[in-house]
């Protein structure tokens, strides 16, 4: 497993969070972001910069991708590509996006988005705040234990 993050629209403050559970349990952590980011120098992290442009972060991760990968972004239409590919993805606020809600969560993305260019609704999402870190830290601990045993199951019993 690896993990990627959409680093072009990250908050700084769940790095340390994503950098102490990637060394933890030796998962690679792969940042993708088309502006140079300062990270630490250590052998489970990485950075992979593409040019700028919209979407072009989303279409690497998208490229890159394997079943079983984690992506961290708060950009849901990322979020279904990953799915599909049968990986996963998380949102900055802790939401897991799994194949039984991306399609419901998708849709409500683009009736508020038609609401918003309507005018019937203005302004964007609540400030990132610590109980956003802490829900964040608790689904991403939850999810990487529970994907690990499964790993390890697999690799003990594989399937013929």
């Amino acid at each position: 497993m690896k993990i990627f993050i959409d680093a072009d629209a990250f908050p700084n403050v769940i790095r340390d969070i994503l950098i102490k559970a990637s060394l933890r349990l030796n998962i690679p952590l792969i940042f993708v972001a088309n502006k140079p980011l300062r990270l630490e120098k250590l052998s489970n992290l990485s950075l992979i910069l593409v040019p700028g442009g919209p979407d072009v972060a989303d279409d690497r991760i998208a490229q890159l991708v394997q079943p079983g990968d984690l992506v961290i972004t708060a950009d849901i239409p990322l979020a279904d590509r990953v799915v599909t590919k049968n990986a996963f993805a998380m949102n900055p606020r802790g939401t897991l996006y799994t194949e039984h809600n991306i399609k419901d969560r998708l849709a409500m993305r683009d009736l508020l988005g038609e609401l918003r260019d309507n005018g019937m609704i203005t302004g964007g999402p609540a400030i990132f705040c610590k109980k956003d870190r802490q829900a964040f830290a608790n689904q991403l601990d939850s999810f990487l234990v529970r994907q690990l045993k499964v790993e390890n199951a697999t690799q003990r019993n594989p399937v013929c």
